[in-house]
C-alpha cells in the first residue's frame, strides 16, 4: 500500500481532497476542532499520563532551568544593540516552508492555520517584514530566546531532544552601496555572539578560543574577504556550498572547550526571506542562532 493509499483507504479520495483544499479555512478549523474535541473526550487520565511518559514532544527539557536563564541573560546583555523581543510559541502555517528550504513535515503543524515555532529566525523575518511595511526605511535588529519544537526524529545522542532552546539574532533593512548593510550587520552579529561567549566565559562556562569561518558563494567572495579582514585573527574565508543560505553568505563560530575537537556552536547567514516577504529585492535579512540549551548542558565548567 502506498502512502497515498493509506491516507484515503478509510475516508476516500474525494473526502481527502475536500479536507486538503476544498473547505474554506474556517470550515476546516471547525471540523478539526470538533474532531480533536471528540478524541480528547475519549481519553482517560491514565492515557494522558502514559503519553506524557513516552512522548518526547511532551518531556521536560534536559537541562536545568537556572543554567538556561544564565545563558540567556548573558547573551541578552551582549546584544545591547538589538531590541529584545519575546515571540509567540505559534507562527502562521508555512512560516518556514513557504520561504526556506525546509519541508512542512519537519514542523509540528497545529490547528487554526498555525504551527509550533521550529525556528525563531523565520518568525523574526515576518516581524521585520511587518515593520518595514509600516515604515519602508526601517532597520530592524531583534534578539530573542525561544524553546522550539522540531518534528523530525532527534539523533539518539545525549542532549538531542524534540524541543530545545535557541538564542537568536535577526536584522533586516535595505541594502546600501557596496553591500554596506550586509557588511555592517554580519560584523554586528558575529561580534555580539563573541561578546556573549566572553561574558559566559567569565561566569562558569568554557569554550576555548573561538574561531570564525565566513562562507560565501563565488559572486560574494569579495564581501567575504572584507568581513574576514575586519574580524581579524581567528577568522577565515571559505566557499559556501549550502543552498539554505539563500543570501550567499554564511558564518559559523567554532569552539574547542578543554582541548576537545572543535565544533560549530553558532551559525548564521544572509537570506532572501525578507526580500520575498516584502517583494523588495533590496531587502536584506541576516539571522544567527546559538544552541543555548547545548551551551547550558555541555559547556558549564562550574556552577553558574
Amino acid at each position: 500500500m502506498t502512502e497515498h493509499d493509506w491516507r484515503t483507504a478509510d475516508i476516500g479520495e474525494d473526502a481527502f481532497r475536500r479536507l486538503a483544499s476544498g473547505l474554506t479555512g474556517s470550515e476546516l478549523h471547525s471540523l478539526l476542532l470538533d474532531v480533536m474535541r471528540h478524541r480528547a473526550a475519549s481519553r482517560s487520565p491514565k492515557d494522558v499520563l502514559a503519553q506524557y511518559q513516552r512522548d518526547p514532544f511532551c518531556a521536560p527539557a534536559s537541562v536545568d532551568l537556572r543554567a538556561s536563564r544564565v545563558v540567556d541573560s548573558h547573551f541578552l546583555e551582549a546584544a545591547r544593540d538589538f531590541e529584545a523581543i519575546e515571540l509567540s510559541p505559534l507562527a502562521p502555517l508555512g512560516a518556514c516552508s513557504s520561504v526556506a528550504l525546509t519541508a512542512q513535515n519537519r514542523v509540528l503543524s497545529a490547528l487554526r492555520s498555525t504551527e509550533v515555532v521550529s525556528d525563531p529566525t523565520n518568525v523574526l523575518a515576518l516581524e521585520c517584514a511587518a515593520r518595514m511595511r509600516r515604515r519602508p526605511n526601517a532597520v530592524c535588529h531583534f534578539a530573542t530566546s525561544q524553546r522550539v519544537v522540531r518534528a523530525q526524529a532527534a539523533p539518539k545522542l545525549p542532549g538531542h531532544t524534540q524541543h530545545f532552546r535557541i538564542f537568536a539574532l535577526a536584522s533586516g533593512g535595505a541594502e546600501l552601496k557596496d553591500h554596506a548593510f550586509t557588511f555592517d550587520t554580519v560584523l554586528l552579529h558575529v561580534r555580539t555572539m563573541l561578546r556573549g561567549l566572553a561574558l559566559l566565559e567569565q561566569n562558569g562556562f568554557g569554550f576555548g578560543q573561538p574561531r570564525v569561518k565566513v562562507f560565501a558563494i563565488a559572486a560574494k567572495q569579495h564581501l567575504c574577504d572584507r568581513i574576514v579582514q575586519a574580524l581579524g585573527a581567528g577568522a577565515e574565508p571559505c566557499l559556501l556550498e549550502h543552498p539554505y543560505y539563500s543570501g550567499g553568505i554564511r558564518f559559523q563560530i567554532w569552539v574547542s572547550p578543554g582541548g576537545e575537537p572543535a565544533l560549530p556552536l553558532i551559525d548564521g547567514g544572509t537570506f532572501d526571506w525578507l526580500a520575498n516577504l516584502s517583494s523588495n529585492r533590496r531587502a536584506v535579512y541576516v539571522a544567527t542562532g546559538a544552541g543555548a540549551q547545548l551551551i547550558a548542558r555541555r559547556f558549564a565548567v562550574a556552577t553558574p
